[in-house]
């Protein structure tokens, strides 16, 4: 018996039809679901799905499950996500050895080399000149002083051009160093509690010579290999990392360093990292990040904090 939470279309319960599955529920909170009924019906598969439209919070089943299903990432695996529900639905629904897929996951951060963020300084310094024309001719033709907004402007602008995260497909050529995993999660027993908030340190290792460190880039990765005690057949991966055939839709999240510190081959980042979620909008995600750049030569540089909106 398999659980689909967030079925969406349908395609993930179809599929688990078609696997062999003797019963599965299908579970959607917006009207999708009427959509995702015709798609059932359309591929004969309507005497096993049963799609039921509501949020997982507040459905009841008729009966337990013994395989959970859900395509809840989102960009870094937890903006926008819906992990909390499939929390949820574990926890009401999932029978004593029952399995999750994806059933593992994990969080990666890397530093990179990008034009983006030249490009994105670049549209700030506009923007501020543009303002700045603005506000003079406010006051030379219309005799009104709006200079008393400028700090504002500059810093919600900032904050749009040089602190949100940039999504991006990276080619594998633009790391500069070696990839860190900064969470790792069990699908079968993480809680809310630990995605509320992602905490690391880490060092990346650099690998290049006479290059700048642009950014830092995030990308997750998925495994389905089931439990100790009931071990997936065959091991899968959903790697959402920098690819050189384009990679996947989620892409990689990049995070500009500003400004961006000269690097060579045998330096180190040292990186700590805090994710947690906007009070505004617990969709969306507020990352603090401090870098120390150790030379190879021994000599550290200050470090350096920034914010970093994931909206």
């Amino acid at each position: 018996v398999v659980l689909d939470v967030g079925t969406g279309s349908g395609i993930l319960a179809i599929w688990s039809a078609q696997a062999g599955a003797r019963k599965v529920y299908a579970v959607e909170a917006t009207n999708v679901a009427e959509h995702a009924r015709e798609l059932v019906r359309a591929n004969g598969v309507a005497d096993i799905v049963e799609v039921i439209q509501g949020t997982m919070e507040d459905i009841v089943l008729p009966e337990k499950v013994d395989v959970i299903i859900s395509e809840w990432m989102g960009y870094y695996l937890l903006r926008e996500s819906m992990f909390d529900s499939v929390i949820c639905a574990r926890d009401r629904w999932l029978n004593p050895g029952g399995v999750m897929y994806p059933s593992h996951a994990r969080m990666w951060l890397a530093p990179i080399r990008s034009g983006l963020g030249d490009k994105k300084m670049e549209d700030f310094e506009i923007a501020m000149n543009d303002w700045n024309h603005f506000v003079e001719d406010t006051q030379a033709y219309y005799g009104v002083n709006m200079n008393a907004l400028t700090k504002a402007y500059r810093a919600e602008h900032e904050k749009f051009y040089l602190k949100s995260s940039i999504w991006n497909n990276l080619h594998p050529n633009q790391l500069i160093g070696q990839p860190a995993v900064v969470k790792e999660m069990d699908c079968l027993t993480a809680t809310v509690e630990e995605i509320r908030e992602v905490r690391a340190q880490v060092t990346l290792p650099i690998n290049q010579d006479r290059t700048r460190l642009a950014a830092l880039a995030g990308w997750f990765d998925v495994h389905f290999r089931g439990s100790k005690q009931n071990p997936a057949v065959e091991e899968v991966e959903l790697n959402t990392a920098p690819d050189e055939n384009g990679g996947t839709h989620w892409g990689q999240q990049v995070f500009l360093m500003t400004p961006a510190p000269r690097v060579n081959e045998g330096d180190s980042i040292n990186v700590s990292f805090s994710m947690v979620r906007s009070k505004e909008n617990h969709r969306l995600m507020d990352m603090d990040i401090t870098y120390e750049l150790h030379e190879a030569s021994g000599r550290k540089l200050p470090a350096v904090a920034t914010k970093i909106f994931l909206e």
